[in-house]
């Protein structure tokens, strides 16, 4: 793959924006580069600077973490904000095409929309997983981009490794693993084989397992030479200094990490192996992430609704592929948890 052919011709060409803290880096006694209020910041708290553009401190410790180098790591507004910039890097509005495997996580296809670019689909097996016509028609595509969402988003499950590698060794276009819940999952990340394949996108996120939702803060790691194009054409300051700021805590507290994880993983299972012996529950799924998705017997939009209505929200699912009759739960607190069942046995039908 020669990566600057999958690059728009007009990105190629374009030059970056060079903002004031591209062109100076650290302090100085007095800073007037910027047009910053050098008075100070309204509310008390100090943000009249801006932050650094590349988020320096942060790429370090999750280079750290993930054993990757920071040259490697694009941060963003969300995971959504990377999907967003692999769209527009590659795909000419209204000529090129992204494909996905439904079901998945909707914001592929609402990107493609917005961007004007056309969606493939290929569809999951009935179990959720890439059967060997599907690789085939994914080899055979012309998409600019293939999005893998692995543990999957709505199902819960990891795709097997060799058919991802199968399309990594063949796709023609970047390949995009989503593992926004791999925290989740007993399987190394794609991140470990960077190395081995130049068209190969990695995208995490704190959202999950860190429990740093609110921040909005997404990672994508992926080959220097990709990474300084998404740098190439992000907003200049994308990630505020309050989201570095926690982002750092966050980083530095892996024990409490761990700690959560540990316990989102002993309640998922709690939760997986009391649902099958709950009346209206047809299947529960077979779940790598942080949440479970279950099949309800005779009709899950009214179990939904009742839900609703004792003040417990989850996720209705049912219009997605492969996914009739379906809710979305995720994996709440040991009373969360507990209050959710008592709810569905007491579902009256």
């Amino acid at each position: 793959m020669n990566l600057d052919d999958l690059i728009r011709p007009n990105v190629r060409a374009m030059k970056p924006y060079a903002s004031a803290r591209d062109e100076f880096q650290g302090t100085a006694q007095v800073m007037l580069d910027a047009n910053e209020n050098s008075l100070g910041s309204a509310g008390g708290q100090a943000f009249n600077r801006y932050p650094d553009p590349l988020q320096r401190a942060v790429k370090a410790e999750v280079a750290r973490l993930k054993q990757v180098r920071p040259e490697q790591i694009f941060l963003g507004n969300g995971s959504d904000e990377a999907i967003d910039l692999l769209l527009r890097l590659t795909c000419v509005p209204g000529q090129d095409s992204i494909l996905i495997l439904p079901p998945t996580y909707g914001m592929y296809e609402v990107a493609a929309n917005l961007n004007d670019v056309a969606i493939e689909r290929v569809p999951l097996t009935a179990d959720f997983q890439l059967s060997d016509d599907a690789i085939d028609k994914v080899l055979a595509s012309d998409a600019k981009l293939v999005f893998i969402c692995s543990p999957n988003n709505p199902t819960g499950n990891l795709l097997h490794a060799a058919a991802v590698e199968r399309i990594l060794r063949g796709f023609r276009g970047l390949v995009v693993v989503d593992e926004a819940y791999i925290d989740f999952a007993a399987a190394p990340s794609w991140t470990t084989r960077l190395a081995e394949f130049a068209n190969l996108v990695v995208l995490q996120t704190f959202s999950k397992a860190w429990g740093l939702a609110g921040l909005r803060l997404g990672m994508a790691f992926a080959s220097p030479a990709l990474i300084g194009y998404l740098n190439k054409i992000k907003p200049p300051y994308n990630v505020s200094e309050t989201t570095q700021q926690h982002a750092l805590a966050g980083l530095a507290d892996t024990g409490g990490f761990e700690q959560m994880r540990r316990e989102l993983l002993a309640e998922r299972g709690k939760l997986a192996a009391a649902l099958p012996a709950v009346g209206i529950v047809e299947h529960v799924f077979p779940s790598d992430a942080n949440f479970l998705l279950a099949r309800f017997r005779p009709d899950a939009t009214a179990v939904y609704d009742y839900l609703l209505g004792r003040g417990i929200v989850v996720r209705n699912r049912t219009t997605q592929p492969g996914c009739a009759g379906c809710l979305r739960l995720t994996v709440g607190t040991p009373a969360e948890n507990e209050q959710m069942l008592a709810a569905l046995r007491q579902f009256p039908g």
